[in-house]
């Protein structure tokens, strides 16, 4: 076990215990990754914070079923997409955000030079076209390409069959790749 997987081991065990100081920590390692996880499925940025800090509380007060049989981040990050995709769909049904016409570019504070060109312009190009794509497809392609969930935990979150979530990330890379195709070229 490394250094940083004792820290945060040592960190939870703390926040099991109640110690604000060792939550605030725990917080301010993941605020950011989380608060983009769940930017990039509900394309709003308030909503966003709101959903990364319910999830935040949802963690804290579930401590004790973290088995670790995957890394803390992972655990908070599969809470993170839950709550982003329920929130999603809620907010689907009643109509009240017209999310098509929400434009937002993702930032992750990684410590990369913001001046990568060709690179950088290109990245903001795909996001920017993703965020074209029909919803399912969107959600699905995020889960599998930039949140690294693989066939049979996305058919798991979106509630639908292995075969079909493979069908539908299919189909999203083909309109992703249709749609950036002219714009390459």
């Amino acid at each position: 076990m490394s250094h940083k997987e004792e820290h945060i081991n040592d960190l939870l065990q703390l926040c099991k215990e109640g110690n604000a100081s060792a939550q605030m920590e725990v917080y301010n390692r993941y605020y950011k990754s989380m608060y983009n996880t769940s930017l990039r499925i509900v394309k709003d940025s308030a909503e966003a914070e709101d959903i990364m800090q319910e999830s935040f509380l949802s963690a804290f007060t579930k401590l004790h079923t973290f088995k670790g049989e995957v890394t803390f981040g992972s655990w908070l990050k599969r809470i993170v997409v839950n709550n982003s995709i329920h929130h999603y769909r809620k907010q689907q049904k009643k109509n009240e955000v017209a999310l098509d016409n929400i434009l937002y570019k993702v930032k992750d504070d990684d410590g990369i030079d913001p001046d990568h060109g060709v690179t950088e312009l290109m990245a903001q190009k795909v996001m920017q076209t993703m965020n074209k794509l029909q919803d399912n497809y969107r959600i699905a392609l995020t889960l599998f390409l930039i949140e690294g969930y693989d066939y049979e935990e996305i058919s798991e979150i979106m509630k639908i069959s292995y075969a079909n979530c493979r069908t539908i990330i299919s189909r999203a890379k083909e309109s992703l790749r249709k749609k950036l195709t002219p714009v390459i070229q």
